[in-house]
């Protein structure tokens, strides 16, 4: 039941960790001088953006693990056990959204305009109101669904940690029911996957597309929930190749487990891109002017135009080409840098549908070192909320044999 650990794993779990604090104190400053500063706008701005890729990714991950065991595969074992530490992000990042309504005067610009109509939907106190209930359910469904999970790993492997060894005893004062908690979990994995959807789309409909309220497109919920799912694959291979590379005692991944995986995300890199397509050339030809303006602006307008091309090639264009290549699925250090690669394109593609509500006919691209460093803080907040998890549950890096074929 107890694995073995080398004397260097305690360091590496440090290490990790002074980097996380290096990354969300650089973050937290940036964004606190920016505010006294009086550039409080672009700090609230960047705060947004990096919130919603961050979370995308943290909710999409896990979608892996509840997708991998609704279909019964047993080749993703070692990989699940990864895709569910992205959870622990869910208590930071519904902290972030209520954090929010801070920034609301600098965040909503249809605050105080004639909606038309649209006051019903569009008003703070209903929006959040309505998202905060979204994410409750969405990270409700997803840790019933990590609890009922984690009985089953531990009763396998024992559990190592502190929380674990917690959860193991009260456990273990009542026993559960092995076949009842087969179709909780079975439920919960049902559950939250058409959370994930409905969540997704609201939340993709209030602080994206809301943000330029007379523009509308009825496939946006629907790519914002993809794009979660194309992301969170990405940072979950990220993981695994991470740890495969620090040849971490006891856990390990076949190359075709990163082959298969490797083959899901280019799969859903393709979705993304086809609904992309499918809302850009429905606008096209519909040719209303209400709708068209949107787009042209993010695709045809300096200085959005470039940067466009840049979220094409990075998210679309490169890896479909590279990952056409069967071999380059297998090697972690290759699939880091390109799902890497996919995550920044995605960051940026926030950056392209959001800034140009903020930045009205700039004359060179508003991004600067200032986005940069605020996303490098809720990139640290993700790798500690990970971080965290795997210390309280070690024996998930533990990879049984049977799991690696």
């Amino acid at each position: 039941m107890s694995a073995t650990h080398s004397p260097a794993a305690p360091a590496k779990v440090s290490t990790a960790m002074l980097v996380c604090a290096l990354f969300i104190t650089a973050g937290a400053a940036t964004f606190f001088v920016q505010v006294v500063a009086g550039n409080v706008a672009r700090a609230w701005q960047a705060y947004l953006i990096s919130f919603l890729l961050f979370s995308a990714m943290a909710h999409g991950a896990l979608l892996f693990s509840t997708l991998m065991h609704a279909v019964r595969a047993r080749w993703s074992g070692p990989l699940t056990d990864l895709a569910e530490a992205f959870s622990a992000f869910f208590p930071v990042s519904l902290l972030l959204f209520l954090g929010l309504y801070l920034g609301r005067a600098y965040l909503f610009p249809w605050i105080g305009h004639d909606l038309h109509g649209k006051e019903v939907w569009l008003n703070l106190p209903f929006l959040f109101t309505r998202d905060i209930a979204g994410l409750l359910l969405l990270y409700g469904l997803g840790l019933a669904y990590l609890y009922h999970a984690l009985w089953f790993k531990l009763s396998v492997r024992g559990p190592e940690g502190p929380l674990g060894r917690w959860l193991w005893g009260r456990w273990q004062r009542r026993p559960p029911d092995a076949a009842r908690y087969a179709r909780r979990r079975t439920v919960f994995s049902l559950l939250y996957m058409l959370a994930f959807a409905v969540v997704l789309s609201l939340l993709g409909y209030d602080l994206v597309m809301a943000m330029d309220p007379h523009w509308y497109s009825t496939l946006f919920g629907a790519y914002s929930f993809v794009k979660a799912i194309y992301v969170g694959f990405g940072g979950l291979i990220i993981l695994a190749a991470l740890l495969q590379l620090s040849r971490r005692p006891g856990y390990a991944l076949a190359a075709a487990q990163f082959h298969d995986i490797g083959k899901l995300f280019f799969a859903f890199g393709l979705v993304w891109a086809d609904f992309f397509y499918a809302q850009f050339v429905v606008i096209w030809y519909g040719n209303i002017s209400e709708e068209t303006a949107y787009v042209i602006e993010r695709t045809m307008t300096v200085p959005w135009n470039g940067l466009a091309w840049t979220v094409f090639i990075v998210c679309f264009l490169a890896p479909f080409l590279i990952l056409l290549n069967k071999k380059i699925k297998t090697v972690p250090a290759a699939m880091a840098i390109i799902c890497g690669a996919v995550v920044v394109g995605m960051w940026l593609e926030h950056f392209l549908l959001l800034a140009p509500v903020y930045h009205h006919e700039p004359k060179s691209l508003p991004l600067s070192w200032i986005d940069g460093l605020i996303a490098l803080g809720f990139l640290g907040l993700l790798m500690a909320a990970i971080s965290v998890y795997l210390k309280q549950f070690p024996e998930v890096l533990r990879t049984r044999l049977e799991e690696r074929h």
